[in-house]
């Protein structure tokens, strides 16, 4: 099955299209993705000015991480089941979309940032090693989610290139 197919096939499920054709449901499941958004996206940048040196410099950044590691993980969990439900719901128009496509390779590349880090920054158990890791750590981060958080913006502007006309009648005409 190809990829194209299984988007198309994701879509039809009654429960995506519920969502889709819904006159509620989708604005609240696109309510709760932004407001969790805003949690995740705000622990998020906590945790880099942190490992920046930019911000709470009184608190050791071993606390910011393991104070904030809760509510990043719900805010995580809930972005993610509403980002997919979304995407399910319209899963032919964001299929083509370019910038849902790069979205969702920049989020595989969070996902290797956070198992490149996950051992010497996010998860250490002593204090921080290496600011020189830490900072590169936090620069990567805000970078990445910086252009999950436009990407996904600029989904909604995304034009699927018009079809050519099939109407000879409606084909310029020579002079």
């Amino acid at each position: 099955m190809a990829i194209a197919q299984l988007f198309h096939w994701v879509q039809e499920t009654g429960w995506a299209t519920f969502i889709r054709e819904s006159g509620l449901t989708y604005p609240v499941i696109m309510s709760l993705h932004l407001s969790s958004i805003a949690m995740f996206g705000g622990m998020i940048l906590m945790t880099n000015l942190r490992l920046l040196g930019l911000a709470m410099t009184d608190t050791p950044a071993e606390e910011v991480i393991r104070q904030l590691r809760p509510w990043k993980a719900a805010g995580l969990a809930i972005m993610v089941t509403c980002g997919f439900l979304l995407a399910a719901s319209k899963a032919d128009t964001y299929y083509p979309n370019p910038w849902f496509r790069i979205k969702m390779a920049l989020l595989g590349l969070t996902i290797l940032h956070a198992i490149s880090f996950r051992k010497t920054v996010y998860r250490s158990s002593e204090p921080m090693r290496s600011r020189g890791r830490a900072r590169l750590a936090a620069g990567i981060s805000l970078i990445l989610w910086l252009g999950i958080l436009s990407m996904g913006r600029w989904i909604a502007y995304y034009e699927a290139p018009k079809a050519p006309m099939a109407d000879a009648g409606l084909q310029a005409r020579p002079r």
